[in-house]
């Protein structure tokens, strides 16, 4: 296997400039939560064949009351027993908020957005791109802490094509949705709306994941011999939902169909051993999955990609 290592300088790329370098979902309430804050420069991308993968920390923040948003149906001595066991206090949890940057031949394509326009352009710029060298965005669905970056007053990313799952668009549009609203509505009239399995790009392929939301949509890296998978918030925790997938998650709109899919995703990637992106997993968020006992476990991504 080829070296994967990318400097920021050498991450440079033509026309684009790659390098490496909190809004929940619009319609839950807010947790009390330290203000978001952006993450720090990157200095390394993933080499996946011809792809170059970057991700992007477009925020972080810590929150209370975690038994309340990754563990509605457990009880809160079993909750407080993971927690002690994963050295992690029952109190509060970190998130990370993490879109991805793919650099596929010619096509430069952001996977969601994050919180807000601030916090994806900060992001771009520690990577060293431009919003207009964007060529296209996609959605895996449309919580507010995933198409939060989409529109400031104008479209941020002007250039860009906007690619939606069309389940998920149908959902939103048929709510009253004031980020729904804000942030798509001005730009779903030219944006291409897709299905399962559809090729959205030469090598990049849709995934229906439904339960998160009624279209949340996860989407498949191949290059040569290589995968990765951009999951999404198939799993929203690196222990409470890859360790406990059956632990129901608050912002789940469909919670037994999230199971379902959480369950399904988690094996997949452990039987057939494929690295993904885990949009809330810890910074970088990228890495692996393994069974352990009747759940999974989170295994970080360290320099199986340098190598």
């Amino acid at each position: 296997m080829k070296n994967t290592h990318i400097t920021r300088r050498s991450a440079l790329l033509t026309g684009a400039g790659l390098s490496m370098t909190t809004m929940l979902p619009a319609a839950a309430p807010a947790q009390t939560a330290r203000p978001a804050t952006p993450g720090p420069a990157v200095t390394e991308s993933l080499a996946l064949g011809d792809f170059a993968v970057t991700p992007l920390l477009a925020g972080k923040v810590i929150s209370d009351n975690p038994i309340a948003t990754y563990a509605l149906n457990v009880d809160p001595a079993e909750f407080a027993r993971v927690c002690t066991d994963n050295f992690l206090p029952s109190a509060k949890s970190g998130n990370s908020f993490t879109p991805s940057l793919v650099k596929a031949g010619d096509a430069l394509v952001l996977f969601d957005t994050g919180l807000n326009p601030e916090g994806i352009l900060a992001a771009l710029a520690q990577a060293g791109v431009a919003p207009e060298a964007i060529t296209h965005v996609v959605l895996t669905h449309m919580h507010g802490d995933h198409i939060g970056g989409l529109m400031g007053e104008g479209p941020t990313f002007p250039n860009a094509e906007l690619i939606v799952p069309r389940a998920e668009n149908d959902y939103w549009a048929a709510q009253d949705n004031d980020a729904y609203k804000a942030k798509v509505l001005p730009l779903i009239g030219k944006a291409r709306q897709i299905g399962d399995s559809d090729e959205i790009l030469p090598g990049i392929r849709a995934e229906a994941a439904h339960g998160h939301t009624p279209g949340h949509t996860t989407y498949l890296l191949t290059s040569g011999e290589k995968q990765l998978l951009l999951s999404g918030d198939s799993f929203n925790h690196y222990v409470f939902s890859v360790a406990h997938p059956e632990w129901q998650v608050r912002f789940d709109a469909d919670k037994e169909a999230a199971i379902q899919t959480r369950k399904k995703v988690l094996e997949r990637l452990a039987v057939d051993r494929i690295p993904f992106i885990g949009y809330h997993m810890p910074y970088p968020a990228v890495g692996f999955i393994s069974r352990r006992g009747e759940g999974y476990r989170f295994v970080p991504a360290t320099y199986q990609f340098a190598v």
